[in-house]
């Protein structure tokens, strides 16, 4: 007598970790849930750069201009300089009238560039890797939101970049945010011509007055499988090139089983953005200890690829609030940023 077997298809609503198992259709996030405001009340972005740009804002330009902010002194030169800005502190140590030049404050504009390639629409913890990373813009955004700030994003689809203009104000914010969250998902194996070091070029072309960039990913390259610490992505150089100019901050969005592989058996393991594809036996205890050393070799050479390029480095989960992890990083941040974001030796500001 043969016993059939009976076999029930998953429900249709099952949150991000249907990403597991099928393409995601939509986001995993409602717009709600990416303004957590209480929470970043007293936080804010350290700003270490002078900025410049065209509004009068609560940041420094580069540019002398009417302002506040006193800059470096100079020889007084007759007809020409107000004599109301002569500083006589320096007048009485040289012995020669000088003046002191003043900064104009500008505003701080802030890009954000969001990798949305196939890699990114899967999670196994209530929220996929794209979302965790809109979730992270969310929360910078809030952060950095000033009078007379300007905050812009770019989306990077393996076919096409596409371009948010920057404009002020909260409202600005949601409605990038929603741009990004109602952005259609990019199908798996999905082909173009834009790679993170691309869309990382397009941000430093692109946007050519300084100021903060955020790049979120998971800096994963198809077909990259070196482990090698010494060896570079083919990322870290349009990184590196970014930073000069600017103060930027890279967010690692991860999964939690990418890190810690899980024992469920034989499954089939599958690349989203290649062709690879292999069954594993997860009940194989040294399996899942090459995984788990191999997959802890990857991040660590994304780790210092990053901090090589000089660039700050957040690293969030699917499992755990971003919210408190970004928060944690801002306060270290604040301590670090200056010497973090020194340019190259031989390179002026």
């Amino acid at each position: 007598m043969s016993q059939q077997v009976s076999f029930t298809p998953p429900p249709d609503e099952l949150g991000a970790v249907g990403s597991v198992l099928r393409e995601p259709t939509g986001a995993t996030l409602p717009l709600s849930k990416l303004a957590p405001e209480q929470a970043l009340r007293r936080l804010e972005l350290a700003v270490v750069r002078r900025m410049e740009g065209f509004l009068h804002g609560d940041h420094r330009g580069l540019l002398p201009g009417p302002g506040t902010e006193t800059s470096d002194a100079r020889e007084y030169v007759p007809g020409q300089d107000d004599v109301r800005r002569i500083d006589w502190a320096v007048t009485a140590r040289t012995g020669v009238p000088h003046v002191r030049d003043t900064i104009a404050d500008r505003e701080l504009e802030v890009w954000a560039l969001l990798d949305v390639t196939p890699s990114m629409n899967w999670g196994t913890e209530g929220v996929t890797k794209r979302d965790l990373g809109i979730a992270a813009i969310a929360t910078i955004g809030f952060l950095s939101q000033r009078m007379g700030d300007r905050f812009g994003g770019m989306i990077m689809r393996p076919d096409a970049l596409v371009r948010i203009p920057a404009r002020s104000g909260r409202m600005a914010l949601y409605s990038l945010l929603r741009r990004m969250l109602t952005e259609p998902i990019v199908h798996d194996q999905a082909q173009g011509p834009y790679s993170l070091a691309r869309g990382i070029d397009q941000l430093s072309r692109v946007q050519r007055r300084r100021g903060v960039r955020v790049v979120v990913s998971d800096f994963l390259t198809p077909g990259d499988t070196e482990l090698d610490p010494e060896v570079e992505p083919d990322w870290e150089r349009s990184l590196r090139h970014l930073t000069v100019k600017n103060q930027v901050i890279c967010v690692e969005v991860v999964d939690r089983r990418e890190i810690d592989f899980p024992d469920v058996g034989d499954i089939l393991i599958r690349d989203p953005e290649t062709d690879f594809s292999r069954y594993v036996n997860t009940s194989d205890d040294g399996a899942r200890a090459r995984f788990n050393a191999a997959s802890a070799a990857q991040r660590e050479r994304i780790k210092v690829a990053i901090r090589r390029a000089g660039a700050g480095h957040i690293m969030l989960r699917t499992d755990r609030d971003w919210v408190h992890d970004i928060a944690r990083f801002v306060l270290t941040y604040r301590r670090v940023a200056s010497a973090m974001h020194a340019p190259p030796q031989g390179v002026m500001r």
